[in-house]
């Protein structure tokens, strides 16, 4: 794969009805994009007007949720001509990653493409390049699916321009990104408040590991309380998800982007990491040899058993 130059934020608008509407039908109807050059750092933007093939009036729910008239539309290029000259714009489908705030719009992408005969070719390129900016957000920062808005409050950031109109969408959606890229610290302080303090402790690292600390072996002393050695398969399987729950609360720590946390600290999350993913590995295994009882192992146990009993 080539190496990568510059990033490609796009943003659709669409076709839509407050009476609903099945997603393949909703026709982009504007395409905005920002393309960010990793070298010099400059921002280049795009913007056009998409006629649908769907030729009836917008409703009235569309006009004012996009900020589109059926003027706007009238005389604008179709799908495939917008994307030709999208592709001129980016300059090089092989040398960008393209990303966008939810994989919607990398849906419509392919399901406009295909409707108007963009070689397949083209658009494998761009989805084997592309990142769905939400879920990793949601992963390492977030918890939850967040909007724009909220995604820049946590910098402490403003929307800056018209909401509902794509190339905003995306310039915003970059301006999330480098915070999240260059702002290590405030992203994990902001994932600490997120996935597991309700309170804040400000700067005060040696305060946070220890709070840290406490909440580890606080979930390690949960899990050997609620964890058996012994299980039916299908009590086994309603354990797996909450145990989930607490576990992908210390991936974000085994990371540790920022450097804050504690060598001790990640040594405890990588114990209990470590402790689902046996778990699950045992009960996958036991799923595939069709077994009704499923035991843990004593040895799989031992180290969270041992983390909550430390003070």
């Amino acid at each position: 794969m080539a190496e990568i130059k510059q990033y490609v934020f796009f943003d659709f608008e669409m076709l839509c009805s407050n009476s609903g509407m099945v997603f393949e039908n909703m026709e982009a109807i504007r395409l905005g994009a920002v393309k960010y050059d990793l070298e010099t750092e400059e921002i280049c933007y795009f913007d056009r007007m998409i006629k649908p093939e769907n030729q009836e009036p917008l409703s009235e729910f569309c006009k004012a949720l996009t900020g589109i008239e059926d003027a706007d539309l009238a005389h604008a290029d179709n799908f495939k001509l917008v994307f030709a000259d999208f592709l001129d714009w980016v300059g090089g489908v092989k040398k960008s990653r393209y990303f966008s705030w939810s994989t919607s719009d990398l849906s419509r992408l392919k399901i406009d493409a295909d409707k108007h005969n963009v070689p397949l070719r083209t658009i494998t390129k761009i989805e084997k390049r592309y990142i769905d900016f939400q879920q990793i957000f949601k992963k390492r920062v977030a918890k939850h699916n967040v909007s724009v808005e909220d995604a820049l409050s946590f910098y402490g950031l403003q929307f800056i321009g018209e909401k509902h109109h794509p190339m905003y969408d995306a310039y915003n959606t970059l301006r999330i990104y480098l915070s999240f890229l260059n702002e290590p610290v405030q992203s994990d302080l902001i994932m600490l408040k997120q996935f597991i303090f309700e309170e804040e402790f400000l700067h005060d690292v040696d305060l946070i590991n220890k709070k840290l600390g406490e909440r580890l072996r606080q979930d390690a002393k949960l899990l050997t309380e609620q964890v058996r050695e012994v299980y039916q398969i299908r009590d086994a399987k309603k354990i797996i998800k909450p145990i989930r729950r607490i576990i992908e609360k210390y991936e974000n720590v085994l990371i540790n982007r920022s450097g804050l946390f504690s060598k001790e600290n990640i040594l405890y999350a990588e114990c209990l990491v470590a402790f689902y993913h046996q778990m699950l590995r045992s009960y996958n295994e036991h799923i595939t040899y069709s077994s009704k009882i499923i035991i843990f192992d004593e040895y799989m146990l031992k180290p969270i058993k041992e983390l909550s009993n430390i003070r």
